[in-house]
């Protein structure tokens, strides 16, 4: 797949249009959206509650996910099932184990992941678009975001933003756009939405997050360098985007820089040492989680076993290569991909080999740096 066949949509294949979020150029993007009665429970990038359970898993938290998880985190059908195509499995040698891939999304959508029944074409918004690596040897977590106005063919559609795979197909169809055009296996799906973001923020007591200039959030004027967000503070960070001089691609930024800031926090605070508010944090990161049901509770337990030894240092945050914005014919702002530098990331993705890439290739991939936009 090339970025001159993607450059150009045909009519039919016009992506449903996004209230409220226009695109990366400030051009409109608009269709209606519908409201689920249903308010689900899921939080902003619940890929990080899911990190952290893994990564804190100490026997305790694996007895705790057994006896809690199970009846806290929201479920939903199997979106692998009946997938036409699929990324071939990882090849590993004997005695070694695959590395496992999360595909995760950030929707501003209340319509619950667990009633297939409530999602209904053009009612989601999918706003933040990652693959979450945990490595075979459950030493390192890689975090690659995909940007939701990336230009991609989504099968039986044809080209489009990679985010009205969400809106045409629900989850199945975006995980077979995703393997389409990574070539990485997905082995697990996760959904996530703004509301919890503040509370799992105010549950560790606030990030610390670099502000590289002075700026209002949730109407307290802030100075540049660290500061500690509350809960509205961090979720108006990471929701703003119009006045940053990057768009989206700065909004993905400060999304990681929100999540590092998290890890970092709960590993420096003293949760991990106090029963109770360890229990408070996981209750309030498994409460707002919902997975695919293949996910089960002995998965998330043996790769919290493994994972055991990680810490903050041993995640690496960065975004797909790109190569510019563009518009379609139709007037959408639209991201093209950097097919040659992207096929290399996701192939050190699909083998299990992200580490090894990053170092025989320096700079070729931009990692998340210590202070964003």
């Amino acid at each position: 797949m090339t970025d001159t066949a993607l450059r150009h949509p045909s009519p039919s294949a016009t992506t449903p249009l996004e209230p409220d979020d226009p695109p990366m150029s400030g051009a409109g993007d608009d269709a209606p959206t519908r409201r689920s009665r249903r308010l689900w429970k899921i939080g902003l990038l619940s890929v990080l509650g899911l990190v952290l359970l893994l990564v804190l898993g100490t026997v305790a938290v694996g007895l705790w996910v057994r006896h809690t998880l199970g009846s806290s985190v929201e479920t939903f059908a199997d979106p692998f099932a009946g997938l036409p195509t699929r990324a071939p499995q990882q090849a590993v040698e004997k005695g070694q184990e695959p590395a496992t891939n999360f595909l995760v999304l950030g929707s501003d959508s209340r319509i619950s992941a667990g009633d297939p029944s409530q999602w209904q074409v053009g009612a989601q918004r999918t706003d933040a678009i990652m693959i979450v690596q945990v490595s075979g040897d459950r030493q390192k977590v890689s975090v690659m975001s995909i940007p939701r106005d990336s230009w991609v063919d989504i099968p039986g559609h044809g080209p489009a933003k990679i985010n009205a795979a969400y809106s045409y197909g629900g989850p199945a169809l975006t995980i077979q756009t995703v393997e389409q055009l990574t070539g990485i296996r997905i082995n697990h799906f996760i959904v996530a939405d703004f509301e919890s973001f503040k509370t799992l923020t105010d549950e560790i007591g606030g990030v610390t997050i670099n502000l590289k200039t002075p700026q209002t959030l949730a109407g307290t004027e802030l100075d540049a360098g660290a500061q500690l967000l509350n809960g509205e503070q961090a979720l108006a960070y990471t929701r703003e985007r119009r006045t940053l001089p990057g768009g989206d691609f700065d909004r993905i930024n400060r999304q990681q820089a929100w999540m590092r800031a998290i890890v970092s926090q709960v590993f420096s605070s003293g949760t991990l040492s106090d029963p109770t508010r360890l229990y408070s944090f996981l209750h309030a990161v498994t409460s707002t989680m919902a997975v695919d049901e293949g996910l089960t509770v002995d998965e998330m337990q043996d790769l919290a076993l493994g994972m055991r030894d990680v810490r903050s240092k041993d995640i690496k945050f960065m975004t797909v290569p790109t190569a510019g914005t563009d518009m379609s014919h139709d007037g959408q702002s639209i991201v093209n991909l950097d097919a040659d530098a992207g096929a290399l990331l996701f192939e050190a993705f699909a083998t299990d080999a992200v580490e090894e890439y990053m170092e025989s290739h320096p700079g070729a991939v931009e990692l998340l740096p210590a202070t964003v936009n």
